[in-house]
């Protein structure tokens, strides 16, 4: 049976057989042993046994040693034992059942009719002539207190106990160590690695598990060639398109020559959408590139602060003409092993991005600092002063083509893949894009990149 379901059955009955069958097991011989020792010893011989074992305590130890004894005879002894002396007290103290003091009030009246009865005169003398006589409380036998002896029950039932644990831990690590694989796996699905596979990690097992193992490997696998087309298909449209793009712009150069300036208005607008449609391409071809790589081919020291300052001097100089500036808030020395274009590429689109929809007469600013939740990484944030986006589509503004509303549509100049394309750039240096809007009003995107080049 490699079904999960009769695995589980199967497993938690044989522990429960195996707890009860200990503990029948247990009871059998305690029980076996209680009539062994009633046939080899009745009750009264063995009270005067314990009378006899109490006298030669009492005599070399005194009352401490007599409480000692009469404390282990208590802890091991199902049938309560009590030392009384003249009094009716108990040695160690404990009050007396009723039906004990009941009998010694019946003794107490008959005292002087005659002799007490042998039951009652199991007496031990210490040295100073202190007695004591022990006394059996056979109705305090409880099944509570015969389970409570540590040599009944204790040393089988602990051992059943561990046994039954060891065979329900077994069987949690078999049943969640799997469910722990598809739970790596889907995270790494998640974070868009579709190459990670669950099933061959599980063996020959056969199981509900398996099946969903296998079932999640296959859907890793459509999904992983669908993607794969798709970047292709994207690739090769963008490359297919430079083509009749470069022919139409000579055309274009052709036909200016021959209209001899009298289509100019005409002209600049097929140029203007053309010179479009090639940035289109550009960061199409950018896209797919990035999507297609593993890690930054080259690895050299990036001064990020140097890197910052260059992207806001750039920006700020284009931004003047719309009446914006950008400007660097703070900026902390900062080093890092990665690829310089490819960062100045993505934080060079989300600066842009922000220069575009932030208002008039307004600024940009940059900050670079340590990252006070991880001390190895750096912490980059860009805020503009713009209306902000909409809370629900925080989570796909780094997808390509996304935009927001009429402030991002194509008229104002923006495709959606700028920071789709920041954010692939990002990550293949082990880093990582949010965005949020400010409690105050205003859009900010934080980068967070680690001090050394990571794997992603």
């Amino acid at each position: 049976m490699h079904r999960l379901f009769w695995k589980i059955f199967l497993s938690f009955w044989a522990a429960l057989i195996l707890f009860a069958g200990s503990a029948m097991l247990t009871a059998s011989h305690y029980l076996e042993q209680a009539r062994l020792e009633n046939v080899a010893m009745s009750p009264r011989a063995r009270l005067l046994s314990h009378v006899s074992d109490a006298q030669r305590i009492a005599e070399r130890d005194g009352v401490d040693g007599l409480k000692a004894w009469l404390n282990e005879i208590d802890r091991r002894e199902p049938v309560p034992l009590f030392l009384l002396d003249r009094n009716g007290t108990d040695l160690l103290g404990r009050p007396l059942p009723l039906g004990i003091a009941e009998r010694l009030a019946r003794e107490a009246m008959h005292a002087g009719r005659g002799p007490v009865g042998a039951r009652l005169r199991l007496e031990i003398r210490l040295p100073d002539d202190t007695e004591y006589r022990l006394i059996a409380d056979y109705q305090g036998v409880t099944l509570g207190r015969v389970l409570d002896r540590p040599h009944v029950v204790a040393l089988p039932l602990i051992l059943a106990a561990l046994v039954s644990g060891l065979v329900c831990f077994l069987l949690a690590r078999y049943l969640t160590a799997p469910l722990g694989r598809l739970r790596r796996a889907t995270e790494a699905y998640a974070a868009g690695d579709l190459s990670a596979r669950v099933a061959p990690t599980l063996g020959t097992r056969k199981d509900e598990v398996a099946d969903l193992a296998h079932a999640f490997d296959h859907m890793a696998q459509r999904l992983q060639e669908l993607m794969a087309s798709q970047r292709q298909l994207l690739s090769d449209v963008s490359h297919e398109l430079r083509s009749p793009l470069a022919r139409l712009q000579v055309a274009l150069g052709l036909a200016r020559q021959r209209v001899a300036g009298q289509a100019d208005a005409e002209f600049d607008r097929i140029e203007h959408e053309a010179e479009r449609v090639n940035d289109l391409i550009g960061q199409l071809l950018s896209l797919a590139k990035l999507e297609a790589s593993v890690a930054p081919a080259t690895r050299e020291p990036v001064d990020l602060a140097e890197l910052l300052a260059s992207i806001a001097s750039d920006a700020d100089y284009e931004a003047r003409a719309s009446r914006r500036r950008v400007a660097i808030e703070r900026s902390e020395p900062a080093v890092i092993r990665g690829e310089a274009r490819l960062l100045h590429s993505a934080l060079e689109n989300i600066v842009r991005n922000a220069v575009r929809y932030t208002p008039e007469n307004t600024s940009v600013t940059l900050s670079l600092e340590r990252d006070r939740g991880k001390p190895d990484s750096w912490r980059i944030v860009i805020r503009d002063q713009g209306p902000g986006v909409p809370e629900a589509m925080l989570p796909r503004l780094f997808e390509p083509f996304v935009r927001v509303g009429d402030a991002r549509d194509r008229a104002s100049g923006g495709y959606g893949l700028g920071l789709a394309i920041a954010q692939k750039a990002v990550r293949l240096h082990g880093g990582e894009v949010t965005a949020l809007n400010e409690p105050a009003g205003g859009f900010c995107v934080v980068v967070t990149l680690p001090s050394a080049l990571t794997h992603t």
